[in-house]
C-alpha cells in the first residue's frame, strides 16, 4: 500500500524522506525532515547500533533524527502495510507495544485510519496534524488539527492560535458535529483513559483507501480512492466559505442558518445592539432578563450543538432529571444536558458562565442543513442571556458491507435552556432547524 523514499515535492528540487501511496506517489502521508531539507540530490537513511533513524547528506552530516531514548541491541526499521513507520527489536513480537519509535507518533498533515489524534498523558506527547506551509514546502504551515481536552474531548482547527472552526464535543458517538461520509465509510473511535485520549478512525469497508488531510490552505478535507477512475474523491472540505462553519461566524446570541438570507439573525427573545448596521458578527442582547424564582422553567430546544466548554460543570454519575434539579438550585446554571447518548443517556453538563455555542450538522439524506449558534456572555452583563446545551444521538446501524439507507435520519440533538415565566420561546419550544 505505501513506499518510504526520498522525493522533491512539486517545483521544489530539495529532497525530503517521506512515506507515499503506492498508488498515487504524489499523494505524501509523512515526512520525516520537514524543517531541513537535503539540498543536494544526495541522502541516505540508516539505522544506527543504538536503534536510531538518521538521514546524512552528501558529506555524512546528520539532516533528521529519530531520537530513539533508549538503546537496542537489534533494532530493525519496517514499514507497515498501514503507513506507519516503526523501530523495534529484531527479536520482538511485531506488535504496537513493542515499538521503540514510530512515525505515527509524529505526524505531519493526514490521519491515516487507525493513527491516533490526541495526547500520550504518561509522557505528554500531543499527536496532532500540521499543514504544510505550500504544495512546494512541508515544512509546518500555519494551521493545525488537534484534539482539546479540556472538559469533554473535541476537535478544532487553528490558524496558528487563532480558533478557526470546531467539531464536538465527543457525545459518547462521535463529535457532534463531525461530518459523517454519506456512504458510512467510517467509523469515528475515541479512546479515553488514565493513560491516553485520542481520536482514531477505521474505515467500515477494510479494503477503502481514505485519509483525512489538512491541506496548506487550511481546509480540512476527506479523500478516498476511487479505484476505477484511479484517483481521488473529495468527500468533504470543510470549513466551506462563507458558511456558519466559522468559530464565531455571526455573533454574541445569534443563530446562523446557511439556507437563509441573511444567514445570521438574532435568537428569540434577543434583539441588535444599538446603531447596528446590518454587518456580522454582531451582539444580539436580551429582551428581558431571568429573576431566579421558583417560576422559571426550561425550554427544549433540539437541533442544536453543545457549546464550546468554555466555562462548563461535569458529573459523569448525574442523571437527567437530577442534572435539572441542580441547575434550577443554582440561579447561576443557564442550561443543561447529557454528556454522553449512549444507553438512553447519561451524565450532567450544566452551563454555568461563558458558554460559546459554535456550528450544527443535520443531515437527512441527501439534504444538508446547517445551523450555528454562538452565545458569548460578558462578565459586565449583570442580567446575564439565555445559554444553550445540547446532546447528539447517531441511530446508525453498522452492517459490515450493507449499504445504509439514504432515509436514515444520522442525528437527534436537543438541549434544555433556562427562560423566566414570561419570556418563552415560540410557544415553550424553538426548532433550530427546519421539518
Amino acid at each position: 500500500m505505501f513506499e518510504l523514499g526520498f522525493f522533491s515535492p512539486g517545483k521544489s528540487k530539495n529532497r525530503y524522506l517521506g512515506i507515499w501511496y503506492k498508488k498515487s506517489a504524489e499523494t505524501v502521508v509523512w515526512v520525516a525532515n520537514r524543517n531541513n531539507p537535503i539540498i543536494e540530490p544526495h541522502g541516505v537513511l540508516t539505522i544506527c547500533n543504538d536503534g536510531s533513524l538518521v538521514i546524512l547528506n552528501k558529506t555524512e552530516g546528520i539532516i533528521w533524527s529519530s531520537n530513539i531514548s533508549r538503546r537496542m541491541e537489534n533494532p530493525v526499521a519496517q514499514l507497515l502495510d498501514t503507513g506507519n513507520l516503526v523501530v523495534r527489536n529484531n527479536f520482538s513480537m511485531n506488535t504496537s507495544e513493542s515499538y521503540v519509535w514510530q512515525s505515527f507518533d509524529y505526524p505531519s498533515d493526514t490521519l491515516l485510519p487507525g493513527m491516533e489524534l490526541g495526547w500520550d498523558l504518561k509522557t505528554g506527547l500531543e499527536r496532532h496534524l500540521t499543514s504544510w506551509r505550500s504544495a512546494d514546502d512541508p515544512s509546518p504551515g500555519e494551521y493545525t488539527f488537534r484534539l482539546d481536552i479540556s472538559i469533554l474531548p473535541q476537535l478544532s482547527l487553528y490558524r496558528r492560535s487563532v480558533k478557526l472552526s470546531r467539531r464536538g464535543p465527543w457525545n459518547g458517538v462521535n463529535f457532534m458535529s463531525n461530518p459523517s461520509d454519506p456512504n458510512f465509510s467510517f467509523d469515528p473511535i475515541l479512546e479515553d483513559n488514565q493513560d491516553e485520549i485520542y481520536y482514531m478512525y477505521e474505515s467500515y469497508n477494510n479494503p477503502t483507501v481514505m485519509l483525512l488531510k489538512l491541506n496548506h490552505s487550511g481546509k480540512m478535507q476527506r479523500l478516498i480512492w476511487k479505484e476505477r477512475s484511479s484517483e481521488w474523491k473529495v468527500e468533504f472540505s470543510k470549513p466551506a466559505e462563507d458558511s456558519c462553519e466559522y468559530y464565531m461566524k455571526c455573533g454574541a446570541n445569534t443563530v446562523c442558518s446557511i439556507n437563509k438570507t441573511p444567514i445570521c439573525k438574532c435568537l428569540k427573545g434577543f434583539k441588535p445592539k444599538s446603531q447596528y448596521n446590518g454587518t456580522w458578527p454582531t451582539t444580539c442582547v436580551t429582551n428581558s432578563a431571568l429573576d431566579c424564582k421558583s417560576e422559571d422553567r426550561f425550554v427544549n430546544l433540539s437541533g442544536i450543538e453543545l457549546p464550546d466548554l468554555l466555562k462548563v460543570s461535569l458529573n459523569k454519575s448525574m442523571n437527567l432529571k437530577d442534572c435539572e434539579a441542580e441547575c434550577l438550585r443554582s440561579c447561576s446554571c443557564r442550561a443543561y444536558a447529557n454528556s454522553n447518548v449512549t444507553g438512553g443517556g447519561s451524565g450532567c453538563l450544566m452551563c454555568e458562565s461563558q458558554c460559546t455555542l459554535a456550528s450544527l450538522y443535520q443531515e437527512r439524506g441527501k439534504k444538508k442543513l446547517l445551523l450555528a449558534v454562538v452565545i458569548v456572555v460578558s462578565l459586565m452583563v449583570l442580567l446575564p442571556a439565555f445559554y444553550f446545551l445540547c446532546y447528539r444521538r447517531r441511530k446508525l446501524q453498522k452492517k459490515e458491507g450493507t449499504k445504509k439507507s439514504e432515509d436514515m435520519l444520522l442525528f437527534d440533538t436537543s438541549m434544555t435552556m433556562r427562560t423566566g415565566a414570561n419570556e418563552l420561546c415560540d410557544g415553550d419550544s424553538v426548532e433550530a432547524m427546519e421539518r
